[in-house]
């Protein structure tokens, strides 16, 4: 395996100044995660401020009930341990649980994770937990319910488990019903190509499946499966039982909601005067809560004092949100404002693992953090890769493609166009271009003289002389289908290289799911990934296989 770093095209602009020129954007951030001091600050700040954060005793109790029910590792059990303990930290970061576990940046995410969590802790000499957080919270049924696999016959195949449109509830209160997961793993099946790990990656996920009534179940366990032995715990945002320990923090968030929306505005305004869009909206008016009312997750909105959803479908004054909240603190959860808000009032994050998106929008909450006596962590960028492997590698050897030919895909189509037309022994181009152009030379005058015998004449000439043309064009498109189809097995290698990189013309982090590469690599590939040094940049790495 050969690690080669090349960046690929920023994905926002804040997010490549954080990453590239931090001091032009310090501003909108704590700490500058490539200083040692920032590390040491933050961790120094967490011992000062833990009487400020959910209890950690009533936190683990939850954690371990939970991470033993879908992640129950040995080394898992050894983190909470750890986490039980006052002065260790986590490193967290998270993601929609996905099926099949979704696009491998949700892999590389965790990945991510745990090497920040163990350098950090070799750092600073501390313990230091990795966390995953699951946004089982999210309701946005379309991001999470399909995956994309490539298929044999080069077919970038999508597969998903549908839901009741009317539903809108948590991801993790959306139930999947057995042939739905059934249907989803055959699919799977037969588009996974045979191999010695097949079987046994199958008979993983049914087995996960079987088990959970959820997407966000059947996420944990296939997470814990892969990395519970590195001791990743795992949280389900949507958990009824952490909900409860959440309470107080939300209680918070109301009774604060207002100093919270001017700290977002004004954090918009910031971003505006350094010349960035804002990357998530600030909503006049806007609570940054949800609220789960008959089957439906609604964003709630200051109205006349109270609170809201845009249709009116539910209305509560403060006090009795607040009520509500006591009574009923699983009906509630947080949107993209809020979630970080949570995320640090339970848990003593050291560190946030984010991806560009992510590190772009959090700029908008800085400023919030310090409304609920917080400070924000550090944002440590997430792990990019893209694999090629050995049959890519010796396809683009044989066409004479570098990496810089493949990552632009307009290139590699003008390289393939070139290819193509080096095939062509008898230049189909240039050939039918000589005769339509000899053909006219010859046709034309005779048209003209065609015209002094009768004047209609000239019409129809010209219109028989453009059928001869189409003729010619009918011809040389069969001439050209037939030179591609003398030449298919090398068009494939080239369409191979570009849906095996950029499928849908996006990164193919952002695409593809990881049963197929473990399909490929055996479970080891994970081994394997957690044995590249890690890069606290982020930057954008090829694993040559």
């Amino acid at each position: 395996m050969n690690i080669v770093q090349d960046p690929l095209a920023p994905t926002g602009p804040l997010a490549d100044a954080y990453a590239h020129r931090f001091g032009a954007v310090a501003q909108l951030y704590e700490y500058d995660p490539a200083l040692d001091e920032s590390w040491s600050s933050r961790l120094e700040w967490l011992d000062e401020t833990e009487h400020r954060r959910i209890n950690r005793t009533a936190l683990v109790s939850r954690l371990r009930e939970y991470n033993r029910l879908h992640n129950p590792d040995a080394a898992v059990e050894q983190a909470l341990g750890k986490l039980e303990q006052p002065g260790t930290a986590v490193i967290v970061g998270g993601q929609q649980s996905g099926l099949f576990t979704g696009p491998l940046l949700v892999i590389y995410k965790a990945i991510t994770i745990i090497k920040a969590a163990k350098t950090a802790a070799a750092k600073l000499n501390r313990p230091v937990v990795p966390v995953f957080w699951i946004a089982g919270e999210d309701h946005d049924w379309d991001e999470v319910n399909h995956s994309y696999i490539l298929s044999p016959d080069l077919q970038v195949k999508r597969i998903r488990i549908k839901r009741d449109p009317d539903n809108r509830l948590p991801v993790s209160f959306s139930q999947v019903q057995s042939e739905d997961w059934e249907q989803a793993a055959d699919e799977l099946e037969q588009l996974l190509p045979g191999s010695e790990f097949k079987s046994g990656l199958m008979e993983l996920f049914r087995r996960s499946a079987a088990e959970s009534a959820s997407l966000s179940e059947c996420f944990a366990k296939l997470m814990g499966a892969w990395f519970g032995k590195y001791g990743l715990v795992l949280l389900d945002s949507a958990d009824g039982e952490l909900r409860q320990l959440e309470t107080p923090v939300f209680e918070s968030i109301i009774r604060q909601n207002d100093e919270l929306e001017t700290a977002y505005f004004e954090s918009a305004r910031d971003l505006a005067a350094l010349g960035y869009e804002p990357q998530a909206e600030v909503s006049e008016g806007g609570a940054n809560l949800f609220y789960i009312h008959e089957q439906e997750r609604l964003l709630l909105f200051k109205r006349e004092g109270g609170f809201a959803d845009r249709k009116g479908k539910v209305s509560f004054t403060r006090d009795e949100l607040l009520a509500e909240l006591r009574e009923h603190p699983e009906r509630f959860s947080n949107n993209v404002l809020t979630r970080p808000l949570m995320q640090d009032s339970l848990l003593p994050v050291l560190g946030a693992v984010l991806g560009p998106g992510e590190i772009s929008y959090w700029a908008l909450i800085r400023k919030a953090f310090g409304k609920l006596g917080l400070k924000m962590p550090l944002l440590l960028a997430r792990e990019s890769f893209t694999v090629v492997e050995g049959t890519l590698q010796k396809h683009m050897e044989k066409y004479g493609l570098s990496w810089d030919d493949v990552k632009d895909l307009e290139v590699l189509r003008q390289k393939r166009e070139a290819w193509l037309a080096n095939q062509d022994a008898i230049r189909i181009d240039a050939r039918f271009d000589e005769i339509k152009s000899a053909f006219g030379e010859m046709y034309d005058p005779l048209i003209e003289q065609l015209a002094g015998i009768q004047n209609g004449l000239l019409k129809l000439g010209a219109a028989n002389r453009d059928k001869v043309y189409d003729q010619i064009e009918y011809l040389r498109g069969k001439a050209k289908d037939a030179l591609e189809k003398s030449n298919e097995a090398g068009l494939r290698h080239f369409e191979r290289i570009e849906l095996s990189l950029f499928p849908l013309r996006k990164p193919q982090e952002r695409v593809y799911n990881i049963f197929y590469y473990m399909n490929r690599f055996g479970v080891e590939w994970i081994d394997a990934l957690m044995d590249i040094p890690y890069d606290i940049t982020g930057t954008h790495r090829i694993i040559y296989l």
